[in-house]
């Protein structure tokens, strides 16, 4: 939730993300702090580096988690939860990320150690996940599978 937090106040976003605001913000960031703007030896090159970096990795976030990119990709979202098992977890502060059988990875963000304990210690992970953990939390697509078909 804090990195959400830093990359909508960074992109001055209240409420919620909407993608044409968000990309014409973050073109105008991106001109902003382009390190092309400011000689090799300006001490502002190497923050415009940092700062451009940043940029970058909050517009491509905030696009993963935007209301209009999950609709896009509610059907394979929907097919993943519904047809794939729990191939491995992690859980960090409040993101826990869930690597389905098919190579996918989610991560859902607000998960506190106390429904991870009780994913952990579910006799059936997926079926838990399914009631609590799936529709209930902000999520995002951190990886895409990489399912290799045989000859």
């Amino acid at each position: 939730m804090k990195r959400i937090n830093q990359y909508k106040k960074l992109f001055e976003i209240e409420g919620s993300i909407e993608l044409a605001p968000l990309k014409s913000t973050y073109r105008r960031l991106v001109k902003q702090w382009h390190p092309d703007k400011f000689q090799e030896d300006d001490p502002m090159h190497a923050e415009a580096t940092v700062m451009g970096r940043e940029i970058t990795d909050g517009y491509h976030f905030l696009v993963s988690i935007a209301p209009e990119t999950k609709e896009a990709n509610l059907a394979e979202y929907t097919a993943t939860i519904a047809e794939c098992g729990i191939a491995d977890y992690k859980h960090k502060g409040l993101l826990l990320e869930i690597t389905f059988t098919n190579g996918d990875t989610y991560e859902y963000f607000g998960v506190n150690a106390n429904v991870f304990k009780k994913l952990v210690n579910s006799d059936k992970q997926v079926r838990f996940a399914k009631r609590f953990i799936y529709e209930t939390y902000l999520y995002r697509k951190s990886k895409k599978g990489s399912v290799q078909e045989s000859a």
